[in-house]
């Protein structure tokens, strides 16, 4: 397994976010984490890329606990949140070399890192702008390419084409599938939930901090008698603990 949480629950002073949750993500697999707003989506997130701690219960990812060993668990991770931002003074290259430069051992891999963040970025000539002047979907697809192109275990991305329009949102998220198709695993969170269901092989409804509902989007939608995931997802929360 890339993912095992068991009984994970985190709290802010009096509230409690994450109350026990348990799921797993298999390898090579796209896996969606969707829910209301306040949910609990993005601290299970930032607890799985060891930016928060828990305060009960296991995380562990390829086996390495994000407590114990995390600077092992981010050797193998990438992580986009949705609110990112990038160096605003450096041009979109320079913010591609750098983090190439980071994260490559060698001159060929940073290479490679770098041809595959401008392909994937796909801003041509604005590559050469510096990041300040761009918008908020050239901004987005800069830090896709920062996410993917160095080629991590498992990318956990949080509202990945927030701000795209349809035609750049729709190439994001065939990257996004090539990516998985290429060995690696995703673990997403997004409110487009046709996004979701193009994208995830399963996916985990949480609300109110907990999990609701998990399974792959066919056999969710049958469950409910459904026509797609918006309609399995509006159900799922209306019914949370009173049906």
């Amino acid at each position: 397994m890339v993912v095992v949480i068991e009984r994970l629950k985190k709290r802010f002073g009096p509230i409690e976010a994450v109350k026990g949750i348990s799921f797993e993500i298999e390898r090579g697999e796209i896996f969606g984490l969707i829910g209301p707003n306040g949910a609990g989506k993005t601290t299970t997130l930032r607890i799985i890329s060891t930016l928060l701690k828990p305060d009960e219960g296991k995380v562990l990812v390829f086996g390495h606990d994000v407590q114990k060993e995390p600077h092992e668990v981010r050797k193998l991770i990438s992580y986009l949140p949705e609110d990112a931002g990038a160096y605003k003074e450096l041009t979109g290259l320079e913010y591609l070399k750098f983090v190439a430069r980071f994260f490559a051992r060698e001159e060929k891999e940073f290479q490679a890192m770098l041809e595959r963040g401008v392909q994937i970025a796909n801003l041509n000539e604005r590559l050469k702008s510096k990041v300040s002047t761009y918008s908020k979907g050239m901004t987005r697809r800069l830090l896709i390419a920062r996410a993917l192109m160095v080629n991590p275990k498992l990318a956990i991305l949080d509202e990945p084409t927030s701000g795209l329009d349809v035609l750049n949102a729709r190439e994001m998220r065939n990257i996004i599938k090539n990516f998985a198709g290429d060995g690696g695993t995703v673990l997403l969170s997004s409110h487009n939930m046709l996004e979701v269901e193009f994208l995830c092989d399963r996916i985990a409804l949480i609300n109110s901090g907990q999990i609701v509902e998990i399974g792959k989007p066919e056999e969710l939608k049958r469950k409910y008698s459904a026509s797609n995931i918006e309609e399995v997802f509006a159900e799922v929360v209306r019914c949370s603990g009173t049906c």
